[in-house]
């Protein structure tokens, strides 16, 4: 278990603005996912746990050791630390073949011994063959491999991953994918993952924090913090909905009806409480929780005219870009049905426009 509340403080300088880092957090074994733009905090988060930061104020405590704890000083070296670190550069020795840089990492035991591991880890992520490489000579995924491989040789209590498939193009994203679900299944401790991608937070993360300007905003199983984002802040930065400004024109709570005013358009939402009629709210929805059809004149009943700017059409299925930077992503065959149209409108069921507070 990895316990964290931290606080580092940077002043502004003559180029750069103020900036205070102040999170609070626990995670046990699995996936914990620092969620961010770039700027937010994650890495700084990371080097404070690591002790390559000391932070202005806070306590780390890693199972029964704590690592740095500011009302009395205590601030262990990195090397105290039990920490596997693996950095978005990989930083692997450039003078040291690849089992070099592994073996450096194994300091207990003979040499046979550490030979032997060494070895074993080669293998389980599939590096023997380019063992005796130098990193130049490496993929970026073979040194990404190697630099996760040589931070578990370490024997660390806890892992630390700053952005792990940065720069890797979606095949070799995949394969570090699944190289990451066999470190997750064997590696019973906790794993610290930093990412600002959708994707791999929901591959692979068990919970994730999204930070904001130094804070923690949002916690949660990351499909639940995706499907109900906490505010219009959160909406943006998941950069995965459309927003929608709407005024309340009616409500009905015997039936859990509510009408919205979008524009010049009225479309039907479900009751909000703690609402009421002349209210403005800002309510959210998937891509993939739009319709589209052609339209000829003006649009029928629950529908929003919209002209259609893009299309990138995929072997299953279409995204569509409409003015605004309105999204929708439909079925290839629902496109081909209607590609032709000059005019369309969206159409969004009640139920999958949820609203966001703030």
């Amino acid at each position: 278990m990895i316990n964290a509340r931290l606080k580092k403080s940077y002043p502004g300088a003559k180029d750069s603005r103020a900036f205070t880092l102040d999170v609070a957090f626990e995670a046990a074994k699995g996936v914990t996912v620092l969620f961010g733009p770039s700027g937010s905090g994650k890495t700084l988060t990371l080097d404070c746990i690591a002790g390559f930061v000391r932070p202005t104020d806070g306590r780390i405590l890693l199972d029964d050791a704590l690592l740095y704890d500011g009302p009395t000083g205590v601030h262990l070296p990195p090397q105290a630390r039990r920490c596997g670190y693996v950095f978005q550069n990989y930083a692997l020795f450039p003078h040291m073949t690849l089992r070099e840089n592994l073996e450096f990492a194994v300091t207990r035991g003979g040499n046979v011994e550490r030979h032997k591991r060494v070895s074993e880890m080669l293998d389980r992520f599939q590096l023997g063959d380019v063992a005796g490489r130098a990193p130049h000579e490496l993929s970026g995924g073979q040194k990404q491999r190697g630099s996760i491989a040589r931070a578990l040789l370490a024997d660390p209590k806890l892992l630390l991953l700053d952005e792990p498939a940065q720069g890797l193009d979606a095949v070799l994203r995949q394969e570090l994918y699944s190289v990451l679900r066999g470190v997750q299944d064997n590696f019973a401790r906790p794993i610290l993952l930093v990412t600002h991608d959708v994707e791999e937070a929901i591959e692979l993360g068990d919970r994730m924090h999204v930070f904001r300007d130094g804070r923690i905003v949002q916690s949660g199983a990351p499909r639940d913090v995706f499907d109900a984002p906490a505010s219009p802040d959160i909406a943006r930065q998941l950069g995965i909905y459309n927003l929608i400004e709407a005024e309340i024109v009616a409500l009905d709570p015997g039936r859990n009806t509510s009408r919205l005013r979008v524009g010049d358009f009225e479309i039907a939402g479900t009751y909000y409480p703690g609402h009421l009629k002349g209210d403005r709210v800002t309510l959210c929805a998937h891509p993939t929780q739009v319709s589209v059809t052609a339209r000829n004149g003006s649009p029928r009943a629950n529908q929003i005219a919209m002209e259609l700017e893009h299309v990138v059409e995929g072997a299953q299925r279409a995204r569509l870009l409409f003015e605004g930077g309105f999204r929708a992503e439909i079925a290839r065959a629902e496109w081909e049905a209607i590609e032709r149209a000059e005019h369309f409108a969206i159409e969004i069921q009640p139920s999958s426009l949820r609203l966001l507070k703030g």
